[in-house]
């Protein structure tokens, strides 16, 4: 198969927050194709930037340059069941890959809540799930193949190159292409699943207990109440009993999607009603109990759009922030349709990961495309710098290098194997200016 070159037209991310308009496109159909392209922008002068599904509500992937487009290049290559690793191809949407796991009768370890990224650009800006001791899906990386600035191949691991795999595993595009990633697999196992409302006060005054009680354990806010939904999610002997096909569409789809879909518009339609409608919403999620194979109990369908912010905190802060959220949104005249999500994540040893170094809790906040979000995100984000915060990568913040390089401890480690990999920032962008610097 050969890949395609076109002039391209405008490029737009899942959002809709983020747009550019590349020189041209590329959808190389093997590594060497995708090598001779880097090489060739090169030649021309262009930045070149890899792009998955446009998850990512940061400019991660904006390039007036050269746009890669990995449609070609998925599916496995291996799976070494000695090893316990599976290696896969960099455009393989992560759904893609669940699927053929289960099929193998293995699972990845944790997950986040959407599959729909590819797995080059779900790692390369650090996406997670939530875990008492199991960590981001880039943490479960063993190996990671790209193509450099140069045109080479470079494969890296805990052996081969390791001081590029501890960046590379959350590299934000800026070291070079991803071409493939080997991560680590094991047996497939079932997790029960507890979905369970509770009052704001109890779980963030029991929050460590249940972070410490259950392997998985997140929670939903919905401002403007004091309402909470939780989830726990821990491993199972069976039986597998997932929702029932009319529940399952009730809660995931007409609840979770239809539902919240026409609450969003008429939000933002008349922002006064949404107080009203987030009472109503907290109660709509009656309690509920499903076992199943891990990636349909981690995951489930987002087809609402919004923009995000998310932060990961020093664990033991995260409570203190988050009634300071509150408290923010209580006194001010902000009309937030969007639930307040809570994961956790253990400590990590890559550079530039969220967890590096420090156990973790994350705090996202949401609202809905098309509402006008700088006041509540930028109200949110002083709380959040206030007590150290990392911002997601792929999330929507204001953080710069200066910023950044005092919140993670590798932060030069990292910029010190750019410089050697990418000298003249044949990869860099706008956004990449801003968090790493020139």
């Amino acid at each position: 198969m050969t890949g395609t070159s076109r002039t391209s037209g405008t490029w737009r991310n899942w959002a809709g927050n983020v747009t550019a308009r590349p020189v041209r496109e590329v959808t190389p159909a093997s590594v060497e194709e995708l090598a001779a392209a880097v090489k060739k922008a090169a030649e021309d002068g262009l930045k070149v930037k890899a792009v998955g599904t446009g998850h990512s509500f940061t400019a991660t992937a904006a390039t007036d340059g050269v746009l890669i487009r990995p449609e070609l290049l998925t599916g496995i290559r291996l799976i070494d069941r000695a090893a316990g690793t599976v290696t896969v191809e960099s455009g393989t949407p992560l759904k893609r890959l669940n699927l053929a796991l289960a099929r193998e009768g293995l699972s990845l370890t944790n997950m986040g809540d959407i599959m729909d990224q590819t797995v080059a650009g779900a790692t390369s800006t650090g996406t997670h799930g939530t875990g008492r001791e199991s960590a981001s899906i880039s943490a479960q990386i063993r190996a990671v193949e790209l193509v450099t600035a140069d045109g080479t191949v470079l494969t890296c691991s805990e052996t081969e190159n390791p001081d590029v795999f501890a960046a590379a595993r959350v590299g934000l595009g800026a070291l070079g292409v991803i071409t493939a990633i080997t991560f680590a697999v094991e047996p497939g196992f079932l997790l029960a699943a507890r979905e369970e409302p509770m009052p704001f006060d109890r779980v963030t005054g029991e929050f460590d207990q249940l972070v410490t009680e259950n392997e998985h354990f997140e929670f939903y806010w919905f401002p403007h109440t004091g309402n909470c939904n939780t989830k726990r999610n821990n491993r199972s002997a069976g039986p597998a009993a997932p929702p029932g096909r009319l529940s399952g569409w009730v809660e995931d789809e007409l609840l979770s999607n239809g539902v919240f879909q026409v609450a969003c518009s008429l939000g933002r339609a008349v922002p006064a009603a949404i107080p009203s409608i987030a009472r109503v919403s907290s109660r709509a999620l009656s309690a509920r109990t499903y076992t199943d194979i891990p990636y349909k109990v981690f995951t489930s369908p987002r087809r609402v759009r919004f923009v995000e912010m998310e932060y990961a905190l020093p664990r033991e802060a995260a409570m203190g922030a988050l009634r300071e959220v509150k408290a923010m949104v209580d006194r001010s005249p902000l009309r937030v349709s969007f639930p307040v999500e809570v994961r956790t994540a253990p400590a990590d040893d890559i550079a530039l990961s969220t967890a590096s170094g420090r156990e973790s809790a994350y705090i996202a906040v949401h609202l809905y495309r098309g509402t006008p979000h700088q006041a509540y995100f930028t109200a949110v984000e002083r709380i959040m710098t206030a007590h150290g915060g990392r911002p997601h990568w792929g999330k929507v913040h204001t953080r710069d290098a200066a910023y950044l390089a005092g919140v993670y401890p590798r932060f030069g480690e990292f910029t010190a194997v750019r410089d050697r990999l990418d000298p003249d920032r044949l990869f860099t962008n706008g956004y990449l200016r801003r968090v790493l610097g020139d």
